[in-house]
């Protein structure tokens, strides 16, 4: 059914289970897989009131493409432990749902699977979601993992 899966991670535990429930997807049904890592665009950030704030771009941009690279190194450890061929892509941006709908494009994808991290109320609509916001303004299908929560009875003991 779907022929090519993107799955942008942040590296999170949340990410990881979207990251394997999207693999086993894919494996089950023959699909190609990239997955995405969108490294901060922290130079889009660093204006405040008084003008430009003092930083270093270049010194910013290394220590993002290292947690890029761990990330991306992981995934691959995950990928040949289910064994399923993927491509990893990083790319900087400050929308990171903008990167994410660029990148399946780009990548003729036609599933979206991410993580939801199931931010509800206030913390939803303060924080946001980048899945939210992937969800309402991609044309291309998004799974959405969400975390698993154990239920409590109220009789059990």
């Amino acid at each position: 059914m779907f022929k090519h899966i993107l799955i942008p991670t942040d590296g999170s535990k949340l990410s990881e289970a979207a990251l394997r429930a999207g693999m086993q997807l894919a494996k089950e049904q023959g699909s190609e897989v990239t997955v995405l890592y969108v490294m901060p665009d922290y130079s889009a950030l660093m204006y405040s009131g008084e003008g430009m704030v003092a930083y270093n771009p270049s010194e910013m941009r290394r220590d993002a493409e290292l947690t890029a690279d761990t990330v991306l190194k992981a995934v691959q450890d995950i990928a040949k432990a289910e064994g399923v061929d993927c491509k990893l892509e990083r790319t900087m941006n400050f929308s990171v749902h903008q990167a994410i709908i660029q990148q399946a494009k780009d990548s003729h994808c036609d599933l979206i699977c991410m993580a939801s991290h199931g931010r509800k109320g206030l913390a939803g609509i303060l924080l946001g979601s980048e899945t939210q916001r992937v969800l309402v303004n991609s044309g291309i299908p998004v799974l959405v993992h969400r975390p698993v929560v154990k239920e409590v009875r109220a009789d059990s003991h």
